[in-house]
Order: C-alpha cells, then structure tokens, then sequence
C-alpha cells in the first residue's frame, strides 16, 4: 500500500495521497516498534 500511495502521489502531485502515504507509514513503524518492545519485554523474563 505504501508504494501505491507513493507511486500515485509522484505521478499527480497529488497532496491527499502524500498525507495518506505519510499516515500509513507512520502506523507501519509503530506497529513494528511495538512488536519490537513486545519481543524485548519477553526476551527480559526470568525463569
């Protein structure tokens, strides 16, 4: 989806598709980030 909206926007110059790309991206990296803090938090239990 994030190279769609890119593809769109450099194509047409079109600013609703920048902010949409913008958007996505921006969710993308919180999710990983917070896969990534998920993951750390496991990884830190004692047995």
């Amino acid at each position: 989806m994030l190279s769609f909206t890119w593809k769109v926007f450099t194509e047409t110059g079109n600013i609703d598709m920048y902010l949409l790309f913008k958007e996505l991206e921006k969710e993308k990296y919180n999710k990983y980030k917070n896969k990534l803090d998920e993951n750390q938090k496991l990884a830190k239990v004692d047995f």
